[in-house]
């Protein structure tokens, strides 16, 4: 059975929460504060975060972001309604979905067993090319002489890309693979983080990540 934190100060939305996450046969460990939720992952074995954005003592972002140092497991963020700057700097931070209150409970659930499931599928996934390997559990693409970590975002484009060496992904597809279908960030998110990919790759010449223009972005090989 999965553990689920549940971190929110609203105890009546934690236990709303609880209610269904175990009648759908989770563990849930609450908590009512980001300082909380912290040490519980520090000191537990945590397989899914539900974390509401505002908290006493550490909000919801900059919780994900001490998570996110440390540890790679599904964030599913909490937001009030109409804070999309809160959606966005959660994507920024490393959060992987959202619910936006007041949320329906079962889409909420809905929602942790899709990320659960794409976790389990994606840290399975080993990726090899020539001499290259992308390790999605790890976060790490090495070779014989190198190995250079890479942020969950990072590699999950990366990836995206490795496994269609030669096709061409527009930013639109890239954003709602990695980021999800109502990410309302820019789309230059990721341009930004194709940048970062080829500073990364640098080390790597065997694999490039080439520039469509007017379409969007294509690994190659050379």
């Amino acid at each position: 059975m999965n553990k689920i934190l549940v971190a929110d100060d609203d105890t009546h939305i934690r236990k709303l929460i609880k209610l269904y996450l175990e009648n759908s046969h989770f563990i849930v460990v609450e908590a009512a504060d980001g300082k909380e939720a912290l040490e519980v992952v520090t000191n537990q074995k945590i397989d899914l975060a539900i974390l509401d954005v505002m908290m006493p003592y550490k909000d919801g972002i900059e919780l994900t972001e001490d998570i996110r140092s440390f540890l790679d497991i599904p964030i599913l963020m909490v937001t009030a309604k109409g804070e999309s700057h809160d959606k966005v700097k959660g994507f920024h931070a490393g959060t992987d979905d959202y619910v936006v209150k007041p949320f329906d409970p079962v889409e909420l659930i809905l929602r942790v067993k899709a990320l659960l499931k794409r976790y389990n599928v994606g840290t399975e996934k080993i990726i090899t090319i020539g001499s290259l390997t992308i390790d999605a559990e790890q976060l790490v693409i090495s070779s014989p002489e190198n190995t250079i970590n890479l942020k969950k975002k990072e590699c999950e484009l990366l990836c995206t890309l490795a496994n269609s060496p030669g096709k061409i992904f527009t930013r639109t597809q890239l954003i709602e693979k990695i980021w999800g279908y109502d990410y309302e960030g820019d789309e230059r998110t990721v341009d930004v983080h194709i940048k970062r990919l080829r500073e990364h790759l640098v080390p790597f010449p065997e694999m490039t990540i080439s520039t469509v223009r007017g379409l969007g972005y294509r690994l190659e090989e050379v």
